[in-house]
């Protein structure tokens, strides 16, 4: 997980006072401060985090490998290793994560789902070895 990797750095800042009405792709890191309408996906195949600030909001999908959450959000998130849901979080849509750190005061309205961990199931039963008497 990203504690023990070193977290790609926020390169692109949406700042508070913007609106930005379409999907949006990006790269490392993001961090939004003002509102989006759209979906916000980072690109595949590198280490990626998203920020949505106090002061921001979001209508759309999020998908991220760590997505930090303190605004407000309608639409599903996908975090395919950590959210991190502080205290302003208010999200309107099913949630998926690997790894979930929740504070006291976020509000989810929706279902959450963890990601399944598709290597433990596939893992053989591990069988004990017997003594012979």
């Amino acid at each position: 997980m990203f504690g023990k990797k070193k977290q790609p750095p926020i390169k692109s800042l949406i700042a508070q006072g913007s609106c930005i009405e379409g999907n949006l792709k990006f790269t490392d890191g993001l961090r939004v401060d003002g509102e989006v309408m759209g979906d916000i996906r980072a690109n595949e195949g590198s280490p990626s985090i998203l920020v949505i600030s106090e002061s921001a909001s979001v209508t759309g999908l999020i998908h991220a490998d760590h997505v930090i959450i303190n605004g407000r959000v309608i639409g599903p998130v996908h975090a395919s290793e950590l959210l991190e849901l502080q205290p302003k979080a208010n999200i309107e849509g099913e949630v998926s994560y690997k790894a979930l750190e929740m504070h006291q005061g976020a509000v989810i309205f929706g279902q959450l789902r963890p990601i399944a961990h598709q290597q433990l199931e596939e893992k053989p039963i591990l069988k004990l070895a017997a003594t012979n008497k």
